[in-house]
């Protein structure tokens, strides 16, 4: 009997020590856990702000590049449709020539995924390779769609905006070495960013970037791209104004729309200047 209460006493003992260092080895994994997602989180909320400090002045120069480009090609361009007519026709036709032999061989030879609209390659990138754009398309794009626009050309600035602001997020996650879930955030940071910042529209290029480019409204994608997203419009506000059509207004109008012959128009058609 001794010899048992004995070994029940010691056995009582190891158990209550095994029971007290698992207690603490718990408490440490759990603090580990949080003190990492606690880091995860200042990490991805610090780059959402970094985000959208890029993404805003990247949209700023973007339409200042589409500005320059358009007062080099167009300098005498009228404000109405009957100004717009009186331009000699070969002139309307031999200016959107000259910028498309220009973006060719650029985007041929410089980054051949900056072709096309721009959403669509995104998600490319987002789906098939984890959300890594090559650093150059920022610049590609930025050329070849500001060349694109300003010389006439039928196309628009939403597509170039957001793989533009895709593209820098991605850079910025290559520069990290982050993961790919990371990767993708960045990657709709930047395209959210590049939205709202063009068209003064957080919501809509928070939403944008979310359901079309991620395709993902979980907690974690969601906050750093709201982040982004409003921040690049404070800085497009700060420099542009709550309207970013507040420096005036320019005709709407490409060159196939031009040469309608319309004479009983009499009224301009006006867009924001870029």
């Amino acid at each position: 009997m001794g010899g048992s209460g004995v070994m029940k006493q010691i056995t009582l003992k190891v158990f209550h020590l095994w029971q007290g260092y698992s207690r603490a080895l718990l408490r440490w994994m759990y603090a580990g856990t949080y003190r990492m997602r606690t880091a995860e989180n200042l990490f991805m909320m610090g780059a959402a702000v970094l985000m959208g400090l890029l993404g805003g002045f990247g949209a700023i120069g973007f339409r200042w590049l589409i500005g320059f480009v358009q007062d080099m090609s167009h300098p005498d361009w009228g404000r109405t449709l009957e100004s717009i007519m009186a331009i000699p026709w070969y002139y309307k036709i031999l200016i959107p020539a000259i910028g498309g032999a220009i973006v060719g061989p650029l985007v041929y030879f410089g980054a051949r995924e900056a072709k096309g609209h721009g959403v669509p390659e995104v998600m490319e990138s987002v789906a098939l390779r984890g959300g890594r754009i090559r650093p150059r398309v920022v610049l590609v794009k930025s050329l070849a769609s500001a060349i694109s626009i300003g010389t006439g050309m039928s196309v628009g600035r939403e597509g170039p905006i957001a793989q533009i602001g895709a593209a820098i997020g991605s850079t910025l996650g290559q520069v990290f070495k982050v993961n790919v879930r990371r990767m993708r955030t960045l990657v709709g940071c930047g395209a959210a960013a590049g939205i709202a910042a063009t068209f003064n529209a957080p919501i809509a290029g928070a939403l944008f970037s979310l359901e079309i480019i991620l395709g993902d409204f979980a907690v974690a994608q969601f906050s750093p791209i709201v982040i982004a997203s409003v921040i690049a419009t404070v800085i497009s506000r700060s420099y542009l104004g709550d309207v970013p059509r507040k420096n005036g207004w320019q005709p709407l109008c490409s060159i196939w729309t031009a040469t309608r012959k319309r004479r009983s128009l009499r009224f301009p058609i006006y867009r924001s200047r870029p």
